[in-house]
């Protein structure tokens, strides 16, 4: 038996609502992208949104021209301006990442993802800052200086890596940053530009980083850096499968950063993970399954010790970096399927939605808070096998006291995802697994991916109630415990409905 305390430890981080991910975020001009965020937005509510892409061609920022014989440069904030004002309507901010580059202004012609975005630096860096402080100046003058300080700007998207930084040039990505963190601050001191968006593994970077920020008297006001937890890449078509390292591997990278820049200029900054997951691939199905949701249970209940901001890569399946899907359940990264189908981590980031301010307990299986007006809540997990070499557990069962004032009996309800409930995918598969699935299966799909629910009442005795709870195989639920005000007549009784003796 768990003995939860009555009195709060804390407040409970929401350092895992701070930001989520998006595809290239030219994607929020369709329909079924603006209906995803929608219903993310009404049941999760993230506060800022990542995505690639806002300076890549697809946006059409940067539009050279010919006139009378010499070369210009017009700025174009027309599809900018629809992106963030369907964001700023759905109530979430942009986390601006500023990349990639115009292949008119790009130094070769490396590109990235099946659309093709270019990643090469510029072969100017007098007009990429023209580029850079048109963008920022324009959204300032759009949507007022105090709302775009609040915007955090990312520049660029993991330069270690060769495939999105030509040769992964460590010093021409220091230029770039430099001329960008210029730029951004000419147009304002107080906007908050930061980098250097790393992808795991090249923590050496961060070192280097700081001591080039304060070589050169750079401005950095916040630090990045992403964290995936997967092995090398077994490709199949249209599809990847990987090992992964336990969930706890998650949180050692979020770690990574303060420890390592202790004692640097950067030491003390805000660290915000600007990207995680499991596998870094999106056509991985781990990303679809119960399993993930419970692995990634603890993560969202520890993070916040580590860490101002870690955002799962991505809200959907409305994702081309691969490609458009090739089916329904195709392994993407996206907390929905595109048509708004809910996978068991969509449910996990929902329970921590309804979670209680008020911290009273933590566990390697359960997160216990309490509301303002005495209502607890109760997330816990099964464990899990991250090496794949079992299935994990078949049952799980947690025992706990939880404390409820001024309440003789308690009303629990309680809401599940595992194998069988909240796990659109399993009847996806018994269907067939249709990659296009007809309206109809559709309706089912949606049906099903609804958690399961049941409600208890349960006594209470000495202010505590005791939960019992059996979770099954990769179930994650959510008890939420609320004391029982009984306003029924005194003449209510059972027994009468069929014309039974009253009591």
């Amino acid at each position: 038996m768990i003995h939860v305390p009555a009195e709060p430890t804390g407040e409970l981080s929401d350092a895992w609502r701070h930001c989520v991910g998006t595809g290239r975020i030219e994607l929020a001009l369709r329909r079924d992208y603006q209906d995803s965020l929608r219903l993310l937005q009404d049941e999760i509510g993230f506060r800022y949104i990542r995505g690639h892409g806002l300076l890549s061609d697809g946006m059409a920022v940067h539009r050279p021209y010919e006139w009378q014989g010499a070369r210009h440069v017009h700025h174009s904030f027309t599809y900018v301006d629809q992106v963030v004002d369907a964001y700023l309507d759905l109530g979430i901010r942009p986390f601006l990442e500023l990349g990639f580059m115009p292949e008119e202004l790009a130094s070769g012609k490396q590109t990235v993802f099946w659309w093709k975005s270019n990643v090469t630096p510029p072969r100017s860096h007098e007009e990429w800052a023209d580029l850079v402080r048109a963008t920022v100046a324009h959204l300032v003058d759009r949507y007022g200086l105090d709302e775009v300080r609040t915007w955090p700007i990312e520049v660029w998207n993991e330069p270690n890596l060769a495939d999105f930084w030509e040769n992964a040039d460590e010093q021409a990505y220091h230029r770039l940053y430099e001329v960008t963190a210029a730029a951004v601050k000419e147009v304002d001191a107080g906007l908050q530009v930061g980098g250097p968006s790393l992808s795991p593994g090249a923590d050496d970077w961060l070192g280097r980083f700081a001591e080039f920020a304060e070589r050169r008297d750079v401005p950095v006001d916040f630090v990045s850096k992403h964290a995936y937890t997967s092995g090398p890449a077994d490709h199949v078509p249209f599809g990847t499968h990987q090992t992964l390292a336990p969930a706890q591997d998650l949180l050692d990278q979020f770690a990574t950063p303060r420890d390592l820049l202790k004692g640097t200029r950067l030491g003390g900054l805000p660290v915000h993970i600007t990207e995680f997951n499991s596998s870094y691939r999106p056509d991985n199905p781990v990303h679809d399954t119960a399993f993930h949701a419970a692995y990634l249970a603890p993560v969202l209940a520890h993070g916040g010790d580590h860490v101002d901001s870690f955002s799962y890569w991505t809200f959907s399946d409305m994702f081309e970096e691969a490609g458009p899907p090739t089916a329904l359940f195709h392994g993407g990264f996206g907390l929905l399927t595109h048509r708004q189908v809910k996978k068991p981590t969509y449910h996990l980031y929902a329970f921590m939605a309804r979670m209680g301010p008020q911290l009273l307990a933590r566990g390697d299986d359960h997160l216990v808070t309490r509301h303002t007006d005495g209502r607890v809540t109760v997330l816990a997990w099964a464990p899990v096998d991250a090496t794949g070499e079992t299935p994990g557990p078949e049952r799980h069962r947690l025992k706990l006291s939880v404390p409820l004032k001024d309440a003789g009996e308690a009303f629990v309800r309680r809401s599940s995802v595992d194998e069988e409930h909240g796990n659109a995918r399993t009847a996806w598969q018994r269907m067939g697994s249709p990659r296009s699935p007809r309206p109809h299966q559709l309706d089912v799909l949606h049906e099903a991916a609804e958690p399961g629910r049941r409600h208890l009442r349960l006594p209470v005795a000495d202010g505590r109630v005791e939960l019992d709870l059996t979770l099954s195989r990769h179930e994650v639920t959510l008890a939420e415990v609320s004391a029982v005000v009984d306003e029924a007549p005194a003449w209510a009784d059972e027994r009468r409905l069929l014309g039974g003796e009253p009591r």
